[in-house]
């Protein structure tokens, strides 16, 4: 059997079925490839991005002077409608009260630009991390969104988890309903928390890797992410 193609030329059918499954691979490892960015630039086994931010309350924290320690990052934006949820809720505030307790380095970072949704001065932080109760061992700012560029977070909430040696344990949502209505809470397969667990009992997180939900990260006009 013979096919045309749109210059009349015939084409023999064993040469099209050929093409037809090659577009089929080239497909398929698009979509591959696709998944496997999802997770961002810190993938899960690799060595966590390095930074040094100032905190809220003055302070200067290096990641470098954690090692050793399991440490959790959580992408805050207060005034996004998926981190407000989980902060009214009592979520967050559990999670990083019940986890610093047991010797984690929680580290809320905000990395809206001056002027966009979530945008807080140092000062301001203050009082805001007290209206929403929250119980990180420290809020970073991050307001040019280098270190959020370094990691490839792109939501309010995204959690990463690294472990004690300094790798990616665990990068995508806080859980597995993405939602902004709490009634979700109680039935949503708590990711980031059962991550932790696992990072605590020195095993590997399964799954490591999950595609967060939330508001964009609202980085400045330059960045080429979500505004």
């Amino acid at each position: 059997m013979l096919f045309t193609n749109s210059n009349d030329y015939p084409i023999q059918k064993p040469m099209f079925d050929l093409m037809f499954r090659s577009l089929i691979v080239l497909l398929a490892c698009c979509l591959a490839l696709a998944v496997s960015n999802a997770s961002g630039a810190a993938r899960p086994h690799s060595a966590a991005p390095a930074f040094n931010l100032p905190a809220a309350d003055g302070s200067k924290v290096s990641l470098a002077d954690l090692k050793g320690k399991t440490v959790v990052l959580e992408w805050l934006n207060y005034e996004c409608p998926f981190s407000k949820m989980h902060y009214d809720s009592g979520n967050l505030p559990k999670m990083q009260a019940k986890y610093t307790g047991k010797d984690v380095v929680w580290l809320s970072i905000a990395s809206s630009a001056k002027g966009k949704q979530g945008y807080f001065t140092a000062q301001e932080y203050v009082s805001e991390n007290k209206k929403f109760d929250n119980h990180a061992s420290h809020v970073l700012l991050d307001v040019n969104g280098e270190v959020a560029r370094k990691y490839g977070a792109k939501t309010t909430p995204h959690m990463y988890v690294i472990g004690p040696d300094g790798t990616v344990q665990y990068n995508g949502a806080i859980d597995r309903i993405p939602s902004s209505n709490a009634s979700t809470l109680a039935t949503a397969e708590p990711l980031a928390a059962n991550a932790i667990e696992a990072v605590l009992a020195g095993k590997q997180p399964s799954p490591a890797a999950t595609r967060p939900y939330g508001c964009g990260i609202k980085y400045d006009n330059v960045s080429g992410y979500d505004k």
